[in-house]
Order: structure tokens, then sequence, then C-alpha cells
């Protein structure tokens, strides 16, 4: 009977070190989301007229609007400036995101990870 035969090779020490260190990140990029979807980040618009709030998980929790931007003659700007304001507190939200599991990749993008 030859040796080895019907039975799984070793995984040799270098990869079996690599798989514990892949498992390793993954469970702290796991906590590290959990973590990122309770963190808040607020963006503005408009001098500071709107203001957008949003978490880690890209929800929006709160929109400030100050009632000196209501004009009735022109909706369209305060639409424009709430667009604004939610568009760049996600921008920020990915940022926040991109900068935390940058730290436990060691900056390396990988593809679907976050």
């Amino acid at each position: 009977m030859a040796k080895g035969k019907g039975k799984m090779p070793m995984m040799p020490g270098n990869m079996n070190n690599m798989l514990k260190q892949v498992q390793k990140m993954q469970k702290e990029m796991e906590k590290m989301q959990g973590e990122l979807e309770e963190k808040e980040v607020e963006a503005s618009a408009g001098g500071g007229v709107v203001t957008v709030k949003v978490n880690g998980k890209k929800e929006v929790l709160d929109i400030n609007i100050d009632p000196e931007a209501v004009d009735p003659d022109d909706v369209e700007m305060l639409q424009d400036l709430i667009i604004a304001a939610i568009n760049e507190a996600l921008r920020k939200a990915d940022e926040m995101t991109s900068k935390e599991m940058g730290k436990i990749t060691g900056g390396m993008n990988v593809p679907g990870l976050f």
C-alpha cells in the first residue's frame, strides 16, 4: 500500500499559520463591523443650514434643517442641500469604514470584505 493513499495530506506549517492569521483577521473584522455600525458621522451643506447624521450601516439617523433655509419659493434649493448633505454623510461613513478596516487588513484592499 502506498504511503498517504486515502488520507488528507498534511498542510505545510506555513499554510497552517496563514490560515490561522486569516481566521483571526476575519474575527477582528466581524467585531469591527459591529462597532462601526454603532458609530455615527455627520455632514452639512449650505454652510450648515442642512445637517445629516448617519451610522456605519448607512442609515440616516437625523436631518436638521435651519428654518431660515425654508423658502417656499425655492424648495428645489432645499432639496439639493438635503441631497448634498446626505451624500457627504454617506461618503464619510464609507471613509470611516475603509479607514478602520484598513487597520485590520494592513491597508490591503480585499474586494468584497467591506
